[in-house]
C-alpha cells in the first residue's frame, strides 16, 4: 500500500512537471480561444467536474455538519478577505521605496484582495484527508462573498472602481459550483451502496482535472506578449509570493492548532489551504472588469498569474508533510482519550 501511495504521488508531481513543460513549449494550445478552449473547458466544465466529483464522493451528513461549524468559517473568511489584504498592504508600504516595478506591487495588492478559489483548496484538502466538507463550503461561500467584497477592497486599496456585473458572475458560480455539487449529492443517494463497495478513484479524477487547470494557467502566463518588465522585479515578486504563502500557511497553522482553538487536525488542514489560496478563475475576470482599458492591466495581472500556479505547486509539495502531521496528531488524540 505504501508503494502504491508513493507511485500515485510521484505520478501527480510528474504530471505537474509535464503540464508546465508542455505549456512552455506550445502555450497557444491552452490559451483562451485556443484548441482546448479553456474559457469553456476550464472555467465551466473543469470546475463543474470537480464539484460534481466532490458531491458524489462526500457523505451528505459530513457536508451538513460542516455548515454548522461557524467558528471555522469565520476564521477562514476573515483571514482571507480582511487580514490577508491588510497585511499585504502594510508589507507593500515598505516595498514602495524599492526599485521593484510599481505595477507589479499593485498586482500583489490585488492578489491580497481576491477570494478563495473554487477548486485547488478543495482538491489539496481532499488529498491530505482534511475536512473536505468545510473546504467545499468555504470555497463556494468565499467566492460568492468575493463578488461583492473584492471590488470594494480594490477600491479601498487601489482607488479603482467600476460597475461589476454581479448577476452574471453569481449565475456562473451557481451553475459551476452549487448545481454540480447538488447533482452529485442527489446521484450519490441512488448509487451510495455501489460507491461504498467499488470505491471509485475520486482523488485521481480531481488530480487529473487539476493538471489541466495548471496547464492552461501556465499557457496563459507564457503566451502573454504584453508583459514587459525587468527580470529583477519578476524574480523578486516570485520570491515574495512564495514567502507570503509560506508565512501565512505557518501563521494559520499556529493559530488553528492552539490548545483552545477548538479545531481538529482535519479542520486545520482546511484552514491552511482555504485561508492562503486565491482565485484566478474569479480574479482575472474581476481585474479585467475593474481595470478595464488600463494600460498596465497585464502587469497588474502578473502576480495573480504567478500566485495561482505557485499555490498549487507549493500545496502539492507540502501534501505529504501535512498529511503525516495530521495522521500523527489524530493518532495522538485517540491515544489520549480515556477508555470507557
Amino acid at each position: 500500500m505504501g508503494l502504491l501511495e508513493r507511485m500515485r504521488k510521484e505520478w501527480f508531481m510528474l504530471g505537474i512537471v509535464l503540464a508546465i513543460s508542455g505549456a512552455k513549449l506550445e502555450p497557444s494550445v491552452g490559451v483562451n480561444g485556443g484548441p482546448l478552449k479553456p474559457e469553456i473547458t476550464v472555467t465551466y466544465i473543469a470546475v463543474a467536474i470537480i464539484f460534481f466529483n466532490s458531491g458524489l464522493s462526500l457523505r451528505t451528513e459530513e457536508l451538513t455538519s460542516a455548515l454548522m461549524h461557524v467558528k471555522l468559517h469565520l476564521f477562514i473568511q476573515i483571514f482571507t478577505l480582511a487580514f490577508f489584504p491588510a497585511a499585504v498592504w502594510l508589507f507593500l508600504q515598505l516595498l514602495s521605496v524599492t526599485p521593484i516595478n510599481e505595477w507589479l506591487l499593485k498586482g500583489l495588492q490585488t492578489v491580497g484582495c481576491m477570494p478563495l478559489p473554487v477548486s485547488s483548496a478543495v482538491i489539496l484538502t481532499k488529498a491530505v484527508g482534511g475536512n473536505e466538507a468545510a473546504a467545499i463550503f468555504n470555497s463556494a461561500f468565499g467566492s460568492f462573498l468575493g463578488i461583492v467584497i473584492t471590488p470594494l477592497l480594490l477600491l479601498l486599496f487601489l482607488g479603482s472602481s467600476s460597475t461589476v456585473p454581479f448577476t452574471s458572475i453569481f449565475s456562473q458560480l451557481f451553475m459551476t459550483v452549487v448545481v454540480p455539487l447538488i447533482i452529485g449529492q442527489i446521484v450519490r443517494r441512488y448509487i451510495k451502496d455501489w460507491l461504498e463497495r467499488k470505491k471509485p478513484p475520486f482523488g485521481a479524477v480531481s488530480s487529473s482535472v487539476l493538471l489541466m487547470i495548471i496547464y492552461t494557467t501556465f499557457c496563459d502566463t507564457f503566451s502573454n506578449p504584453n508583459i514587459d518588465l525587468d527580470k529583477f522585479s519578476l524574480v523578486v515578486v516570485v520570491f515574495i509570493i512564495f514567502s507570503i504563502q509560506l508565512s501565512f500557511m505557518l501563521l494559520t497553522f499556529i493559530f488553528s492548532t492552539r490548545s483552545n482553538s477548538g479545531f481538529t487536525p482535519a479542520d486545520t488542514v482546511a484552514i491552511i489551504f482555504c485561508s492562503t489560496h486565491k482565485s484566478l478563475t474569479l480574479g482575472i475576470p474581476m481585474l479585467k472588469i475593474v481595470f478595464a482599458g488600463h494600460e498596465h492591466l497585464s502587469l497588474i495581472s502578473v502576480p495573480l498569474l504567478i500566485y495561482h500556479p505557485a499555490q498549487i505547486l507549493l500545496g502539492s509539495v507540502l501534501v505529504p508533510t501535512i498529511k503525516s502531521w495530521m495522521v500523527s496528531r489524530q493518532k495522538g488524540v485517540k491515544l489520549t482519550r480515556p477508555t470507557v
